[in-house]
């Protein structure tokens, strides 16, 4: 019995020191969150989307997964971006689905310009043009400014959405500076991390086709997801979605510090729209017809049910460390990630918001890289 209890003993004190000692990939920054408050008020639950047509993608013997945005063109077609990299056309009730493009990464959010080309944000390529004839071009895929008589590069690596002015100007969001969906397993790896470090590195970035020129708007974002043009298109709504909130910012804005402004520095080009939603706010887009100001916005599942960070926010710096340390298969998972229902679809009729249609990113588990991948 004693030899048993050493061993006991013994393991226990490996696993502490695993624990404790092996490297992870995040270096967290303390942060404390906002009690969750729940779905009332304007979130309490409705039936406002019970009646909703759900459209399969891809065939029975090639299904399509991960839908992350949607656009309808102006040529009356309906398109989409999925995991695998295509991007999808069809017409508005699904039928006669085609692979539109497929650009050899991983395209989340899209627009049109003024000429018909679809400028997509690329996780993996950066900001692309996708021209009617399916020509792939490359728009930007770094920051080049000045430094002391050189030239220094600021890579985009998390390239995430994206909105055309009708001056032909691009606004789209870097989610992440730190963690590139390449180096860490995907898109959805690289966001965990990004979330449960709390760095906030993501930005906002503006690519001006006349001087082919990438500046920074604004950084300082904590994950910066969903971009969209106020009806002026003087301001963009961009979703922050580790802190759950949705900020203003001024398009003449120039290298914004969001991180200052919302430490007391204060500035009129910058304020926060919606705070401490119930969920996490991804993708969103302004109406365009009939002249409607309001936008949609769409969310991630409760964050007491969906996620660590949030509930151990106290703690966040041990916490985010130990969950990443923690080997894939004894790390806490949502039940939204336990049940991988269904392919990708892009509503359910049911009395709530569907669930599945918030599948973060590829639409896979959470799954971290072994140490030997970190920087």
């Amino acid at each position: 019995m004693k030899h048993l209890f050493r061993l006991l003993g013994a393991l226990v004190a490996l696993l502490v020191l695993y624990l404790v000692a092996w490297p992870v990939p995040v270096e967290p920054v303390v942060w404390e969150a906002k009690s969750a408050p729940g779905y009332s008020g304007p979130h309490a639950a409705n039936n406002k989307l019970a009646n909703l047509k759900l459209i399969a993608l891809g065939s029975t013997a090639n299904p399509e997964e991960g839908p992350e945005h949607i656009v309808l063109a102006k040529d009356g077609k309906l398109y989409t971006t999925v995991a695998s990299g295509n991007i999808l056309r069809m017409a508005p009730d699904g039928s006669g689905q085609e692979v539109f493009a497929n650009t050899g990464g991983r395209v989340l959010g899209f627009d049109f310009d003024a000429a018909g080309n679809l400028i997509a944000a690329d996780a993996v390529k950066g900001l692309l043009s996708i021209s009617p004839d399916k020509k792939v071009t490359v728009l930007a895929d770094k920051i080049t400014r000045p430094a002391g008589g050189s030239a220094a590069t600021d890579p985009i690596l998390y390239a995430d959405a994206v909105v055309v002015a009708t001056n032909g100007k691009m606004y789209f969001s870097d989610a992440s500076t730190r963690f590139a969906p390449p180096a860490w397993g995907g898109t959805f790896e690289a966001s965990v991390l990004d979330i449960l470090e709390q760095s906030s590195t993501g930005r906002v970035l503006e690519y001006d086709p006349a001087t082919q020129a990438t500046r920074v708007v604004a950084h300082g974002l904590s994950f910066a997801n969903g971009v969209a043009l106020a009806k002026d298109e003087q301001s963009l709504f961009v979703n922050e979605t580790g802190k759950y909130r949705v900020s203003k910012i001024a398009v003449t804005a120039s290298n914004l510090n969001l991180l200052a402004t919302q430490a007391g520095a204060g500035t009129p080009q910058a304020s926060v729209l919606l705070d401490n939603l119930p969920g996490y706010p991804e993708p969103h887009a302004r109406a365009r017809r009939q002249n409607l100001a309001g936008f949609c916005q769409t969310a991630q599942p409760h964050r007491r049910r969906h996620g660590p960070a949030p509930v151990f926010a106290q703690s966040h710096t041990a916490f985010a460390a130990l969950h990443v340390a923690h080997p894939q298969g004894l790390r806490p998972r949502d039940r939204l990630y336990r049940r991988r229902q269904g392919r990708g679809r892009f509503a359910r009729p049911q009395r709530r918001l569907p669930r599945n249609h918030c599948r973060h990113r590829d639409g896979r588990p959470p799954v971290y890289p072994k140490p030997a991948c970190q920087r």
